[in-house]
């Protein structure tokens, strides 16, 4: 059998050069061991029996170990049948392993069709309970490429791709005392499913340069692939994005220094996405302005970052009317069109840059020598709804981790399309809309502006759209004007940067029969910390914090119920960039340490680790003694008039300290209406605005949340006011 063992082992090197990690971690299992894989292709049962020591137990479907193709296989292994619909084959099961065996099972239970990981069941995690086994995860990675895979169509299939083995820590689960029954199943399936989820995160390689990830990329899934498009209908390769960022970024490099912060004011289209990977290429740091947030917001976020430059398109600003806003621009920094620097390339130029890019890994390293994945990225800048924007300073590892944080969780494959009308200014957007697809292989439709609540319904049915992303705000619009059948290709629809109101998921579930998934999330943290998916969904939640990130709660005095949320993790930002300090990066500093981020978001998670928002800590009031979220005031209203945007904020009261103002889109407003519905859902009085502002449209950022610095400004300023005593 050994000779059996080491002549599999060398075949399987000689073809796929494979890689073990972290075998010390095999050692340290102990002898009664419950190893779990992600299942790849047929090959990963061979794979783990050719090199992991020792005669290991495979738990198989009786079905498959029937089948004549796994006859030679089993023949050289252990084998346990399982019958997953027989409760005795699993007892059976718990007792192998309780005599001190090593055992291995794919709890996906089939070979993946996505490339990520699938359904987990709960029976593996039931037998490591019950056996008192210790965990042994195994990450395999590049099976999925080869032959003997199951995503032909799907992924770019390779003769020979490396395969790399990667054992993790073991671990026991542990299960709170008092769990019984089906409780208990549930809750080891759920503990199991976090360490596979885990298991994907932690092998990921996201200490690398966003180029770098760009290289792999195209390595993956080939230089022809297209992987963008826009309204110009120019569909864009791989290797046409590496030709123009090296011809463009040779120009721009002149322009500047490097690590030199440059400000971009350009939309969603794919020559943004050109000019941010020429950027990168020459180790310049791209600062993306909200164009949409008003002259003075731009220029406080020039000054905030230092910029000297700012990159921008003569068609953009007389298409988007932006005339008055560059006239502003131009007098504080130097402005350059790209329609000016593309008709300067010379021909020797863009010689030069298609030499480059026909061997862009070679290139990339002559020009970057010093590659520094915790170097920064991108300066993105706050919503700025509660007061002046900062500039938060990403890094590549952070956006990188982020990505993979999501891709861990959530199956997205190379025949997703993804239509992105959120802005790249917008850190949903960038990251979750843009960076994810283009290093995942999945096609881009970039729209220029999410405000086309009758276009872009159309443009999802054009181009067959499977995911969209959109806030609450976006959502409703495009529902409101969408045909039954547009979002026919639909499978995903990601909601965040506001609270995603019940009335958006009732429409969406009716109208289309699709689930909105919310998520949550801060610019500070690339963004994404939480999102509900397709097999972890909590309506009223915004879903399970990411894998790699760890989490605080403080209490909140006043509060009975949830705490001020603080995370860590590799997606948390290098720091800020404040008005008062130009150009120069803040690092972080609470009372946590340096690597902790204070959210400034009042949350309560629940046994299951599902998230629920209850409000920002500075949109609390203190009405009547009592702590009044604002955030569930809002709630209250949009259940009471669903079909309309409203607003919350607080002004000062000589008597109460604060008061409660509305500022409603809802023309027959009235505090009556809100006092019943208040009364009928059992909630206070002190929570139901003493004043209503009626106003034709509740301000807005460019990013879809509600501005409530010109909000309050109404509040405050607003000469007529409608007082309902009710």
């Amino acid at each position: 059998m050994n000779m059996l063992k080491q002549l599999l082992r060398w075949l399987l090197t000689r073809f796929y050069d494979v890689k073990v990690q972290g075998l010390e971690h095999y050692a340290q299992a102990g002898d009664r061991v419950l190893i779990i894989a992600n299942h790849t292709s047929f090959l990963d049962a061979a794979l783990l029996a050719a090199f992991l020591p020792d005669r290991l137990t495979f738990a198989v479907n009786t079905y498959v170990a029937r089948a004549w193709w796994a006859r030679p296989f089993l023949s050289l292994v252990e084998f346990f049948p399982m019958d997953p619909a027989n409760a005795l084959s699993t007892r059976s099961f718990i007792k192998h392993l309780k005599m001190n065996r090593k055992a291995v099972v794919f709890p996906e239970g089939r070979i993946t069709l996505t490339g990520s990981l699938m359904k987990i069941y709960q029976g593996p995690g039931l037998v490591a309970d019950r056996s008192g086994a210790m965990v042994l995860p195994v990450r395999i990675e590049g099976a999925q490429y080869t032959a003997f895979s199951r995503l032909r169509g799907r992924v770019r299939l390779r003769w020979f791709p490396t395969i790399t083995l990667t054992l993790l820590p073991p671990r026991y689960l542990h299960l709170p005392n008092g769990l019984r029954g089906r409780a208990r199943r549930n809750h080891a399936g759920r503990e199991l499913a976090d360490i596979m989820t885990e298991m994907m995160f932690a092998t990921s390689n996201y200490n690398r340069t966003l180029f770098d990830a760009l290289l792999d990329a195209r390595r993956i899934h080939g230089g022809r692939h297209i992987i963008a498009e826009d309204i110009e209908r120019k569909p864009i390769t791989y290797d046409r994005l590496m030709i123009k960022a090296f011809q463009l970024g040779y120009v721009l490099a002149k322009d500047s220094e490097r690590g030199e912060n440059v400000g971009v004011l350009l939309p969603n289209m794919v020559s943004t996405i050109i000019a941010l990977f020429a950027l990168q290429l020459y180790g310049r740091v791209p600062a993306v302005l909200n164009f949409s947030a008003g002259s003075h917001a731009v220029l406080s976020a020039i000054e905030t970052a230092g910029i000297r430059t700012v990159y921008t398109s003569r068609r953009f600003i007389h298409v988007a009317r932006l005339e008055p806003l560059v006239e502003r621009v131009a007098d504080s920094c130097r402005l350059v069109f790209l329609e000016d620097v593309a008709a300067s390339i010379t021909v020797g130029e863009k010689f030069a840059g298609w030499l480059r890019a026909s061997f862009p890994q070679a290139s990339y390293r002559r020009l970057n020598e010093t590659r520094d994945p915790a170097s920064a990225a991108v300066v993105l800048f706050t919503s700025g709804s509660e007061g002046i924007p900062k500039g938060v300073v990403l890094s590549h590892s952070n956006l990188l981790a982020n990505r993979d944080q999501v891709a861990a969780r959530i199956d997205f494959s190379r025949q997703d399309i993804i239509l992105n009308a959120v802005p790249l200014f917008h850190s949903f957007g960038f990251t979750a809309g843009t960076l994810l697809p283009l290093f995942s292989g999945l096609k881009t439709y970039f729209y220029p502006s999410p405000l086309h609540y009758r276009i872009i319904p159309e443009v999802c049915y054009d181009i067959n759209a499977t995911v969209l992303f959109g806030t609450n705000t976006f959502l409703m619009g495009y529902a409101r004007f969408a045909h039954p059948y547009d979002f026919y290709s639909v499978r995903y629809v990601f909601s965040g940067a506001e609270k995603l109101q019940d009335e958006t998921r009732r429409i969406w579930a009716e109208k289309f029969g699709i689930r909105v998934f919310e998520g949550y999330g801060t610019t500070e943290t690339s963004p994404v910390l939480a999102t509900n998916t397709a097999m972890d969904h909590r309506i009223g939640t915004v879903g399970r914090l990411l894998p790699g990130i760890d989490y605080r709660l403080d209490p909140v005095p006043g509060l009975r119920r949830g705490g001020r949320l603080s995370v860590k993790g590799p997606n948390v930002m290098l720091g800020y960039m404040r008005r008062g300090n130009p150009g120069q990066r803040l690092p972080l500093s609470t009372a946590q340490g340096t690597d902790w981020y204070d959210t400034g978001d009042i949350v309560s998670i629940d046994e299951d680790g599902f998230v629920t928002l209850l409000g920002r800590a500075k949109r609390f009031a203190k009405v009547g003694g009592e702590m009044v979220s604002l955030a569930a005031v809002e709630l209250l209203v949009a259940r009471t008039w669903p079909d309309a945007q409203h607003a919350v904020v607080t002004v000062s009261d000589q008597y109460d300290g604060e008061r409660i103002v509305l500022v409603t889109e809802y023309m027959n407003a009235t505090r009556s209406a809100l006092l019943a519905q208040a009364k009928e859902e059992g909630i206070t009085q002190l929570a139901v605005p003493r004043k209503i502002i009626i106003e034709s449209k509740v301000p807005l950022l460019g990013s879809g949340k509600i501005d409530y610095k010109a909000v309050r400004f109404l509040a405050a300023n607003k000469n007529v006011v409608l007082i309902d005593a009710g």
